[in-house]
């Protein structure tokens, strides 16, 4: 009985195998990190375990392919791209860091084990993370751009202290993104922290 149920399974094309595996591996590495073997990516794909070897050639390259297709920058970008330019800086800046304080938040985990296979294993990966970064960079230098002319610093070096909070906020040992939210992150890189002399006399 097994076997003809085998028989009536169609025959999936290698682009769907490898599909359907980096599918399965997703949800195993935001559990587990790198700590998965392929018997579990082979039972959360419902496939025999030699069915990845004929579609990778090892575990890390299922891993690192996974991991790549799971941080694809471009639903990011396409979010910063959609900003109104026409709204105000502040407001810009708010929407701008909620998309990327999400998109960290989401994937801090895999974040951290791309690194890892980035710097022992593939430096292709590598490249390919650094490109994502310097995309996700130039995007929110450009919806900083029409106010440039108003910030003490350039719209590409506000762009990097708004991902350094942001990023900070989300994998450094002081984070705190609910006290720490989008507004606040971008009320600390305007206004900074000093009280002005106003709002100490109750001013408005």
């Amino acid at each position: 009985m097994q076997e003809e149920r085998r028989r009536r399974v169609p025959a999936m094309a290698p682009e769907d195998r490898r599909a359907a595996l980096i599918e399965a591996t997703v949800p195993l590495l935001h559990e587990h990190g790198l700590e998965i073997s392929t018997k579990q990516i082979a039972a959360s794909a419902g496939v025999a375990e030699g069915t990845i070897f004929g579609v990778f050639k090892d575990k890390n390259s299922l891993v690192i392919a996974a991991l790549l297709q799971v941080l694809d920058p471009q639903p990011t970008l396409d979010g910063l791209a959609g900003i109104d330019p026409a709204l105000p800086l502040r407001e810009r800046l708010v929407v701008a860091t909620d998309l990327i304080q999400q998109r960290f938040l989401v994937n801090a985990r895999l974040m951290h084990a791309a690194r890892h296979m980035a710097m022992t294993h593939d430096k292709e990966t590598a490249l390919r993370m650094m490109r994502g970064r310097q995309a996700l960079e130039e995007a929110l230098t450009a919806v900083i751009e029409p106010d440039g002319a108003a910030l003490r610093r350039s719209p590409s070096a506000t762009a990097r202290l708004l991902l350094l909070f942001a990023g900070a906020n989300t994998f450094g040992p002081f984070g705190d993104p609910e006290n720490f939210d989008a507004s606040e992150q971008v009320s600390m890189l305007l206004d900074g922290l000093l009280v002005r002399k106003h709002e100490r006399n109750g001013e408005k």
